[in-house]
């Protein structure tokens, strides 16, 4: 009799096993010739060959599916047990959904622009998208990684960001490090809590698969087989922007998200993002797409905040 080990490390064994071992049951039920035993974070089965071969394609599609969709219920497991693995390989964004969050949330590109910063990505390596808070940049570019992610286009994701936030300064913080810098990554924090349930979350931040990280830790690094989004790329220096630019490895994608109109900067310093728009717009296989208004999905009353500050702009030039 032949044995296979599979050791679960995409996916906490309860999870898959589910309550009192219900998915367990169905798989007995499917492979009524495999001994099946769950132990710990191992799956052993035993049985001929050509079985076991079927049983483990089955079990990693049924994986597969719980990473990408956040669930598996009996219908689901089923489905996966009894149909064409071609089938589900082949449902992937035909409803334009980007990730399927907690609690079932759909998540999608909501606006035109959104929709571009998804089209661009795919053609793309690099994509700046330029434009005001409130315009969802961040959300989908943290969409668009956790799908590559989930999709095993890449390894690991890294959110990064300059910690210069309107005069502030980290020096005068209380706390050790992580404590100083949490309130700066708070937004890349909240858009992963939608994605990604809670304890997966944490697993992948204490392994490393998802980083949260200041600018300066990019110094020195290359970055292999990671999405990586640089956020508020408005309050990069020049050195910091070509430092970050030539950190891309192979197998990368790099999203730079910022606003030009919220710079912090101290006064006479150039923004690295308003000198690499300017730089890098011929340069093939960037893509660069301008969010506004329109895009805004906050709030009604900060639609007409921004359409107020740009005509109040203009009159004041």
């Amino acid at each position: 009799m032949n044995e296979r080990i599979i050791e679960l490390t995409e996916i906490n064994p309860s999870d898959l096993f589910g309550a009192q071992n219900t998915t367990i049951e169905i798989l007995r039920k499917y492979y009524p010739k495999l001994k099946i035993v769950a132990r710990g974070n191992e799956l052993k089965a035993y049985g001929e060959k050509e079985i076991l071969d079927e049983f483990e394609k089955r079990l990693g599609m049924l994986i597969t599916y719980f990473n990408r969709y956040n669930k598996l219920d009996e219908n689901s497991i089923e489905r996966i047990l009894t149909t064409n693995g071609d089938e589900h390989k082949n449902s992937k964004l035909a409803d334009g959904v980007l990730v399927h969050g907690v609690g079932g949330k759909l998540i999608k590109a909501q606006t035109a622009n959104q929709r571009k910063m998804v089209e661009l990505m795919e053609k793309n390596d690099m994509l700046f998208a330029i434009g005001p808070a409130g315009t969802g940049k961040t959300y989908t570019a943290v969409a668009l990684a956790v799908k590559a992610l989930k999709e095993k286009e890449v390894k690991r994701i890294i959110l990064t960001r300059p910690a210069v936030e309107a005069g502030e300064n980290l020096g005068f913080l209380p706390g050790d490090l992580k404590e100083k810098l949490d309130p700066y990554m708070q937004p890349l924090y909240d858009a992963l809590r939608d994605m990604i349930p809670f304890e997966r979350l944490d697993s992948y931040i204490e392994k490393g698969v998802i980083q949260i990280a200041p600018l300066a830790f990019m110094r020195g690094r290359t970055l292999d087989n990671a999405f990586v989004i640089l956020d508020e790329a408005q309050n990069t220096t020049h050195n910091q922007m070509k430092m970050f630019l030539t950190r891309m490895g192979k197998n990368a994608k790099f999203v730079i998200n910022g606003d030009p109109g919220q710079i912090d900067l101290p006064r006479r310093q150039v923004s690295g993002l308003k000198e690499a728009m300017l730089t890098l717009k011929e340069v093939k296989g960037i893509g660069f797409v301008y969010l506004d208004d329109k895009d805004v999905l906050r709030h009604r009353l900060v639609k007409a905040i921004i359409s107020a500050y740009k005509s109040f702009e203009v009159v004041d030039e």
